[in-house]
């Protein structure tokens, strides 16, 4: 059965000198959801949540290239080259339930700028670390900051955004994926410059000066978010403080917003969320939600990291081919398949919905796995560019698909007193697939080889599942205005 969203009220309508004048937290919402209050900071604030996005991703995979590299001059074992490539994923567990939490509990504002310095700092520990366990302990310490920015990032995609049409909270949310690959297509470029630049001799370090080239981007960013980042105004209004809701309003918008006379500027807050309100996830209705934005984001990163993060091993090692041919296959395949299939992702979100794509991008990934599991170890370069190929349509079917839309599932279905949890608790459970894939992937693929793809293909099996039991819509959905709903008719019956 497909969604249907409550309608949401009226904007506030403007006085004759052009003032809008908020009396509720609804108010506050339905402005920012009917797309009158529109202004440059506010893209500013989406275009900055990105660039956390996009620093996430660089660091996440700045050691998929280097880890035979990693596993050669500290000498590791096969499953202590996994703990290393899990270290972060592990961390970013920890950071997702912590992080999503403390979103809905003290704003967004305050995480936004504090987890930064875990990107400057661990970047530059990675890049000079001597040991195994040094590295292991920074990428666990930096999986902590990717944890608690995703939650926070989204949350701004999601609340500086109309609801429907032109730059909505769907197109916003799906906005995620392209930045993602844009910042794979960048990690890939980065390495492809250094291979060229540095002597012979030193290629071994190549991944050192990746992961340590991370700390640029962070300190640009960091600097941005505090030129131009602002709380959000709907979690502002939802804690009572219509003054803030108003100022922030009128700084990131540019809308004249003031308290209606009468009306009290700060209400007393609601009760601070504690750790049990991730429980709330699991009363109706959101429990339906729940399970299956958890469900569709499991496949999509089993099969995101065994395929996108394992791309120079599936190319180097189950495709035999050389280091340049490695790298720029891997820099392509994220620039022109999957950033082109980000891009399209935001396109068809307004019109197409996230349901439709996700269901087709599974469908393509699908197809893409079982052809490569056919192929088996290619042999001739015709047999080895189609098997590349279909890493390109996996990839983008997943830039369209899965990798757009699983943030879509995870927030835009919860209202903004319980989206950071959302967010954080379907992280947290992804975060947890993702460790065991990352730590089982080079086990499994130096034991299996080419059969590695059979165990690949359930991914797409189980998302298809969860998506085709349950037609849930969460593109054009107002949460916001559901809640509302629902405490009206409970504080009418009591």
């Amino acid at each position: 059965m497909s969604s249907t969203s409550p309608l949401p009220a009226s904007p506030p309508q403007e006085t004759e000198s052009g003032t809008v004048l908020i009396r509720t937290a609804a108010d506050v919402s339905d402005l920012v959801n009917s797309g009158t209050a529109r202004g440059r900071n506010a893209k500013m604030i989406v275009i900055i949540a990105l660039g956390g996005i996009f620093l996430d991703a660089y660091d996440l995979s700045s050691l998929a290239y280097g880890l035979p590299d990693i596993t050669k001059q500290f000498g590791l074992s096969s499953t202590a080259a996994g703990l290393v490539t899990a270290s972060i994923s592990v961390g970013s567990l920890v950071g997702a339930l912590l992080g999503g939490w403390l979103v809905d509990r003290v704003g967004r504002y305050r995480v936004f700028m504090a987890n930064m310095l875990f990107f400057v700092v661990t970047a530059l520990v990675c890049a000079v670390a001597q040991d195994a366990w040094t590295l292991i302990l920074a990428r666990f310490v930096m999986g902590i900051g990717v944890g608690m920015d995703i939650p926070v990032a989204i949350a701004f995609l999601a609340e500086f955004s109309r609801l429907r049409g032109k730059g909505s909270k769907g197109s916003r949310t799906a906005a995620w994926s392209p930045a993602w690959y844009a910042a794979t297509s960048g990690c890939y470029l980065v390495i492809m410059l250094l291979y060229f630049l540095l002597p012979d001799a030193q290629l071994g370090w190549l991944w050192r000066f990746t992961v340590g080239f991370g700390a640029v981007p962070a300190v640009i960013v960091l600097l941005l978010r505090r030129r131009y980042m602002n709380e959000s105004p709907t979690w502002a209004a939802d804690q009572g403080d219509l003054e803030s809701a108003a100022r922030i309003l009128r700084e990131s918008y540019g809308v004249d917003a003031r308290v209606a006379d009468g009306v009290p500027a700060k209400a007393p807050r609601p009760p601070r969320p504690g750790l049990a309100s991730y429980a709330r996830l699991f009363s109706p209705p959101y429990r339906a939600r729940t399970l299956q934005s958890v469900t569709v984001g499991v496949a999509e990163t089993f099969g995101y990291n065994a395929v996108a993060f394992g791309l120079p091993i599936i190319i180097a090692t189950l495709m035999a081919q050389g280091p340049l041919t490695t790298i720029a296959s891997s820099f392509t395949l994220n620039l022109v398949f999957a950033l082109t299939g980000g891009l399209l992702g935001i396109r068809w979100a307004a019109t197409r919905g996230a349901w439709p794509m996700m269901t087709l991008g599974f469908a393509i990934q699908f197809v893409a796995i079982a052809v490569l599991g056919l192929i088996g170890e290619p042999s001739g370069t015709a047999v080895v560019t189609a098997g590349i190929l279909m890493l390109g349509a996996f990839m983008f079917a997943q830039g369209f698909g899965p990798g757009a839309h699983i943030m879509s599932y995870a927030s835009l279905g919860f209202p903004t007193s319980m989206r950071g949890v959302s967010i954080g608790f379907n992280q947290a459970v992804l975060r947890l697939g993702s460790t065991l894939t990352l730590f089982f992937f080079p086990v499994l693929s130096s034991s299996l080889g080419t059969d590695l793809y059979w165990v690949i293909l359930i991914a797409p099996v189980l998302g298809l599942i969860a998506l085709l039991v349950k037609h849930w819509e969460p593109v054009g959905f107002d949460a916001d205005a559901e809640e509302r709903a629902r405490l009206d008719a409970e504080s009418s019956v009591g």
